[in-house]
C-alpha cells in the first residue's frame, strides 16, 4: 500500500501529488506551486476521490498562506474546483480557521487516513467468509490520501481471509476502476477481475457477487448518497437480486446541511470526456436513495436506516 506522503504532501513552497491521470502506466509526481495550480489538479483529476481532494485543497490553502496569496481568493478557487464532494469545503473551513494552516492541513491528512483504517475494520465485519465483492470507481488509498474507504474494507477483509475475489467495475467514462482500483488490488495481491459497468447485473443475476461496496462523495442527512456516476443503477440492480449494498465513507463526507439527495449539486464535466464528435452529457455523479443502501459505514461504526437518526452521532462528532 502506498504511503500517504507518496500520494500527496505539502512541502515548504509546493504541494506534490501522485498524478492519477498517468496511472497505471506511469508513476509520476505533479508539483503545484500555487493554490490555483492545486485547484486545477483537482479539477482535472490529477488528484481525485472525496477525502483526497479535501486534503489536497487544505494543502493548497496552506500553500497560499505560506506564499502570501489572497486567502479569500484561494478559498474560493479551491472550493469551486469540484462542487459535489462535501470533504472539499469541509477541509477548507478547517484550515481557514487555523492559526497554522500547514500544521492543521497535515493533521487533517493524518486523521483522514486513521478514519479510513477504522471504517475499513468496521466494514470488514459485514463480509462473510469467501465473499465475492463488486466495487465501483476507486475508493482505495489513491482516493483518500493513504488507506481507502470501500477498497480499504476489501483489503482488510482480504487480510482476515474473508474476500475470495473482487469484481472491479471499469467505471465509465474515465475508467477509475479499470485504471486505479485494479492497480491497487494488483499491488495488494488480491484476486480481481475488471468488468464493464453494464456487466454488474449479469454477475448479480448469476449469483457471482455476494455484496457491493462503494464510497461516497456526499451523504445527505437522510442517507441519500452521491457517488461516481453509475452507482445508482448499480444499487437498483443489486436490490433486484437481494444482495447487500454498502456505502463506506468518513464522517467528513456527511453533509447535515443537505437534507436529501435532491439538494446535492451534481457536477457536469466536459462532454468531450464522453464523446468528442457527437453531442454528449457528462454528469460526474448520481444519487442513490437511502432505501437502497443496506448500511453506511463510517469510522464510528455501522449505521443502519433510518439514517437521519443513526448518522446523527457521526454529524455531532
Amino acid at each position: 500500500m502506498l504511503k500517504p506522503e507518496r500520494i500527496l504532501r505539502l512541502e515548504d513552497d509546493r504541494v506534490v501529488l501522485l498524478d492519477q491521470r498517468r496511472l497505471p502506466e506511469e508513476e509520476a509526481e505533479l508539483v503545484c506551486r500555487s493554490s490555483a495550480e492545486v485547484a486545477e489538479a483537482i479539477r482535472t483529476l490529477a488528484v481525485r476521490g472525496a477525502p483526497a481532494i479535501g486534503i489536497a485543497a487544505a494543502y493548497g490553502y496552506a500553500l497560499a498562506a505560506a506564499c502570501g496569496e489572497d486567502l479569500e481568493d484561494a478559498f474560493s478557487v479551491l472550493a469551486g474546483a469540484r462542487p459535489t464532494a462535501a470533504n472539499l469545503v469541509w477541509a477548507l473551513r478547517e484550515v481557514r480557521g487555523a492559526e497554522d494552516p500547514a500544521e492543521r492541513a497535515r493533521a487533517l491528512h493524518e486523521a483522514e487516513v486513521e478514519r479510513c483504517r477504522q471504517m475499513s475494520a468496521h466494514a470488514a465485519e459485514l463480509l462473510a467468509p469467501g465473499s465475492s465483492v463488486l466495487t465501483h470507481c476507486n475508493t482505495g488509498g489513491l482516493a483518500t490520501g493513504g488507506h481507502g474507504t470501500a477498497l480499504g474494507a476489501v483489503v482488510e477483509g482480504s487480510a482476515r481471509g474473508l474476500v475470495r475475489h473482487v469484481f472491479v467495475d471499469e467505471t465509465r467514462p474515465l475508467l477509475q476502476g479499470a485504471r486505479l482500483t485494479a492497480w491497487e488490488l494488483e499491488a495488494a495481491g488480491i484476486p480481481h477481475t475488471v468488468v464493464a459497468d453494464a456487466a454488474a447485473g449479469y454477475l448479480l443475476a448469476g449469483g457471482e457477487v455476494d455484496c457491493v461496496l462503494v464510497g461516497a462523495d456526499r451523504i445527505a442527512a437522510n442517507g441519500d448518497t452521491a457517488n461516481k456516476i453509475g452507482t445508482y443503477p448499480l444499487a437498483v440492480v443489486t436490490a433486484r437480486h437481494c444482495a447487500p449494498f454498502y456505502v463506506v465513507a468518513p464522517t467528513s463526507t456527511i453533509d447535515p446541511e443537505t437534507a436529501t439527495g435532491g439538494e446535492i449539486p451534481i457536477e457536469e464535466r466536459d462532454p468531450v470526456e464522453v464523446n468528442a464528435r457527437f453531442p454528449a452529457r457528462n454528469p460526474a455523479f448520481d444519487v442513490t436513495p437511502a432505501e437502497l443502501i443496506g448500511a453506511i459505514v463510517t469510522e464510528l461504526g455501522i449505521h443502519r436506516a433510518p439514517y437521519v437518526e443513526s448518522l446523527a452521532p457521526a454529524v455531532a462528532a
